[in-house]
């Protein structure tokens, strides 16, 4: 009798262990929308400029596809290669990625305070683009008068989540910056992490005349 209470102990204490872990870990939904959504509650909790540290990475690469995932290993080491290549401290670096939000845009745009799920486009091979708009305002009562003063009074912009089918889930493939009243042009985030890279090994900026 004893030994099979232990037993009971045990395979009790195991189960609540594993519980434990998948509380802890992201649910990415198997649902484009739903995991879009997901993604951009932890971006707006846990900004961040530039690529993602390790605390970050760790809570949005179950959102991220494979393919993206790469990228970002890819950009970290051609990051390192840079400053392997220029020890000189007060150079700054003319890395792209730098002053960007990955999944909002660049610079002032780095730090989204609010984002609502717009629309999904759906299509039959497993891939989806999820729409996203995102707000922000300022915080600092330095400048009252400025024109995103406040929630009521937020600058709006938008980009849109290449999603694809992973084990499946969907996963974000790629991010689309989309234009607005300030940024006239429309990026990549695929692109955004090569740019002065080849492979691993920064290269730098070539001239294309």
């Amino acid at each position: 009798m004893p030994s099979s209470i232990s037993f009971l102990v045990c395979a009790m204490t195991l189960v609540l262990g594993q519980l434990s872990d998948q509380s802890n870990s992201p649910v990415v939904p198997n649902q484009p929308k739903a995991s879009v959504s997901n993604l951009y509650t932890q971006v707006v909790a846990h900004p961040f400029v530039g690529l993602p540290k390790p605390a970050s990475m760790k809570i949005l690469a179950p959102f991220l596809s494979k393919t993206l995932l790469h990228r970002i290993d890819l950009a970290r080491a051609c990051e390192h290669d840079f400053y392997r290549q220029h020890r000189d401290p007060n150079l700054k670096p003319p890395i792209a990625w730098l002053e960007v939000g990955l999944f909002s845009g660049s610079d002032e745009l780095s730090g989204p305070k609010a984002f609502a799920i717009e629309r999904t486009e759906s299509e039959t091979n497993g891939l989806a683009r999820v729409y996203v708009e995102l707000r922000l305002w300022e915080t600092s009562d330095e400048n009252p008068d400025t024109r995103y003063a406040s929630p009521n009074r937020p600058f709006i912009w938008h980009v849109a989540d290449n999603m694809v089918l992973e084990n499946g889930r969907f996963v974000v493939d790629d991010v689309i910056y989309l234009k607005h009243e300030d940024y006239d042009i429309e990026s990549r985030l695929s692109e955004l992490l090569a740019k002065g890279c080849e492979g691993t090994h920064w290269i730098g900026y070539r001239d294309s005349n």
